[in-house]
């Protein structure tokens, strides 16, 4: 049973695109008119962890901004909600099934919850705490789409949570992960393809009818085609639309239409955990992970009549993301520089890789998640604590900050979600929702 807490509780702060943008779902979005900036897939509307919201505080008051309200009984997961049409959606573990759910957006109410799966165990790590659902929901229009931890890909009603069609990764794909922790993307919606990577060699990456779930074309990768867990993007470079996955083995870009593999590239990858969603901006990709893999940016141009060629601008060991997320704004690139053992925030210049500043320096701003919106970073430390940055490529910059005030004994890998004047946090079993709006702008 959920339950609902309406008090007011004081608490403080948190924390891609210049040139060319990865080119996200046609979803319910940033809608200026409307006054609606919904959240409604894995790192936002565009998949870049940016909103277009505007008329957020700039700073945080001493004690944080309010908390609206929290619910509590979510179940287990490490995933964050993605918000669209006024509800909230997300998935966790409750009991011995994996479900999807949805709550009202006002005050977190439970509206519906559907079974999709039993809940698969003895995935977790070292320190992870509690097991759990890995994937946020895609919400494309009046559907939305799921991927359990075991590969079992739902379509469902947005209104309701029935179910539209079903498929799963492993059996119907032959699909299998890089390693021990299971399908963790979140599914991409382009168009009328719904964009998913089974891994493997049949079908490492595979197109479906959004509608039906039935396949429209497979690609396959030679070697190295184990699912990572970041999840796909759809961009246009080099003369084609194309869907860029972190696999096992690296990057690789796939034709929209045909599913043909454009091009590949090793470097940025590792053989435990392929995490960090890759950015794309000027016709490069970036791509980073940790376990000593480090990043790389990469510059996409035609090649011959119909080819892609792949090539290094530079690689560096100075930002190992591990799942946080990086940012990129005003040329530079924020994100974590760290693993298992810890890591702090970097700024990194985009176009050569220079470091900028390290919070590493007086230890300020330890491993964690970001997001951005309306000129600030909300950067959710591991430990739980929040803070609010300003962006500069000069210096760190921290506008406010607070500490969590409930907690779970794993670490906080959550990113922080902001939609329609609200700041969304979920630890497993627990979602809180802030108001960061700045009000007296209205006065």
């Amino acid at each position: 049973m959920i339950r609902l807490c309406s008090s007011v509780v004081s608490a403080l702060c948190l924390a891609l695109l210049v040139g060319s943008a990865a080119i996200g779902a046609p979803v319910p979005a940033n809608d200026d008119k409307a006054g609606k900036f919904d959240w409604p897939q894995w790192r936002g509307p565009q998949r870049d962890g940016i909103s277009k919201e505007t008329g957020l505080l700039k700073e945080w008051p001493k004690d944080g901004p309010p908390l609206a309200w929290k619910v509590k009984g979510l179940g287990g997961g490490f995933s964050a909600p993605a918000i669209a049409g006024g509800r909230i959606f997300g998935m966790s573990y409750r009991g011995a099934d994996e479900v999807v759910w949805a709550l009202d957006a006002k005050d977190g109410s439970e509206k519906w919850v559907t079974r999709i799966d039993p809940a698969a165990k003895n995935i977790g790590g070292p320190g992870m705490g509690e097991e759990g659902s890995r994937c946020m929901p895609t919400v494309d229009g009046d559907l939305v789409y799921a991927l359990g931890t075991s590969g079992d890909l739902v379509c469902l009603k947005a209104a309701d949570g029935k179910e539209v069609w079903h498929k799963n990764l492993k059996t119907d794909f032959g699909g299998r992960a890089m390693a021990r922790w299971a399908y963790c993307e979140s599914p991409l919606i382009d168009g009328d393809k719904l964009i998913c990577t089974p891994g493997g060699k049949d079908a490492t990456v595979v197109a479906l009818n959004k509608k039906t779930g039935e396949t429209v074309w497979k690609a396959q990768v030679p070697d190295g085609n184990g699912a990572g867990y970041a999840s796909p993007i759809a961009i246009e470079a080099a003369g084609h639309r194309q869907y860029v996955h972190f696999l096992e083995g690296g990057l690789a870009g796939f034709d929209s239409a045909t599913g043909k593999l454009l091009w590949s590239f090793k470097k940025g990858a590792n053989r435990v955990a392929n995490c960090s969603m890759p950015l794309f901006f000027d016709d490069c990709v970036f791509v980073s992970s940790a376990y000593g893999a480090g990043g790389a940016l990469v510059k996409l141009s035609k090649d011959g009549a119909d080819g892609v060629k792949a090539e290094e601008v530079y690689a560096t060991n100075k930002l190992q993301n591990h799942h946080g997320g990086v940012i990129l704004h005003d040329g530079c690139l924020y994100g974590a520089n760290g693993g298992n053992e810890g890591g702090f925030l970097i700024c990194l210049d985009a176009k050569t890789g220079a470091v900028k500043w390290d919070a590493r320096d007086g230890r300020k701003a330890p491993k964690g998640s970001l997001t951005m919106a309306d000129g600030r970073l909300y950067y959710r430390h591991e430990d739980g604590t929040m803070t609010l940055l300003e962006p500069s490529a000069k210096e760190y910059i921290e506008r406010g900050r607070f500490a969590q005030p409930e907690r779970t004994r794993s670490p906080d890998w959550r990113h922080p979600v902001i939609a329609n004047g609200k700041l969304y946090l979920r630890d497993q079993d627990l979602l809180l929702c802030y108001d960061v709006k700045d009000h007296k702008l209205g006065q």
